[in-house]
């Protein structure tokens, strides 16, 4: 089955989150689950960074150990690292995983950013164009030169690593996005349903890049996904387990344009028809890329990764 073609007339990859790890052995758990999703055959794994592990570190020790497979965040929060630290982190995760590495990055929430780490929130769009401006041209192996009112950075990196490191910008709004048209090389997106990325994500994002003369950019859409014969039971748990991103501002605005009550409304739920129905809507919107934010379990998990990995071959 063909999950439609974007703008350029590609496929739309699929890729799968790397769940958080626990127990004594984090890293070993990382590697299991990128050595099983290489195995598989899927092109990409993408891992948050939140309150566990550090994803660059994580994926710079455990993606070393397995080759061939894409090396995504998705993403790293911007604030509490200055942007040119945060390049030459990547770069060195390039440097360990042969030039895999995808770095997604983000302004995360006020109640992250503010609240927990302590930083000024009040201008996330004039940071975040500054902090863009600086890691970029690093990214790319060139000098930063940057005076701004929120970052500054006057700085050549001369790390051996491949370049450049793929760069993506969590956006949702009409400035963001344009953002991550104008300095970055896509968007990654989490908990916007395929209407929303047909009518805003998708436009915005390439009428800014058409403007700015860069290419047509990346758009990978992340959701929670689950093959199953009962539904109603799957939304439920959804419900529960994402409840907290429905109360996020940045992603409540996307739920309500969504027109959905909540995130397991926008969830990937059904059986093996219906999910390859909606997949293949959300490729027809433009994603370029769809990542499985997989939370079944028992047989229901068979049944999704199942499906998943029979699509990579069609």
């Amino acid at each position: 089955m063909e999950l439609g073609c974007n703008e350029a007339e590609n496929p739309m990859r699929i890729g799968v989150s790397v769940p958080d790890p626990s127990g004594p052995d984090p890293l070993g758990q990382v590697r299991d689950t990128l050595r099983r999703a290489a195995d598989d055959g899927f092109p990409s794994a993408w891992m948050n960074n939140i309150f566990g592990l550090d994803a660059l570190t994580a994926l710079a020790v455990a993606g070393s150990q397995v080759p061939g497979i894409e090396l995504g965040t998705a993403v790293v929060p911007t604030y509490p690292r200055h942007p040119a630290a945060l390049a030459q982190q990547a770069l060195t995760v390039a440097a360990a995983t042969d030039g895999r590495l995808t770095l997604g990055v983000g302004t995360s929430h006020e109640i992250v950013i503010r609240d927990m780490f302590g930083y000024d929130f009040s201008k996330p769009v004039e940071h975040t164009r500054e902090y863009l401006s600086i890691l970029r041209p690093l990214l790319h192996g060139e000098p930063a030169k940057v005076h701004g009112n929120q970052l500054s950075a006057d700085i050549t990196l001369a790390i051996p690593a491949p370049t450049p490191v793929p760069l993506l910008l969590a956006a949702l709004g009409p400035r963001m996005l344009r953002l991550a048209a104008e300095y970055a090389d896509g968007t990654v997106l989490w908990m916007t349903g395929p209407a929303t990325v047909r009518s805003h994500i998708v436009p915005t994002i390439t009428a800014a890049a058409k403007a700015a003369g860069r290419p047509s950019p990346r758009v990978v859409c992340i959701l929670p996904i689950c093959v199953t014969s009962d539904p109603d039971a799957a939304r439920a748990g959804a419900a529960k387990v994402f409840a907290i991103y429905g109360q996020l501002p940045s992603y409540r605005a996307m739920l309500d344009r969504e027109g959905v009550a909540g995130p397991a409304d926008v969830a990937i739920v059904g059986d093996e028809a219906a999910v390859e129905a909606q997949l293949a809507d959300l490729a027809d919107a433009g994603v370029t890329d769809f990542v499985a934010g997989e939370f079944a379990r028992g047989e229901d998990a068979v049944r999704t990764r199942r499906l998943l990995a029979s699509l990579l071959q069609t």
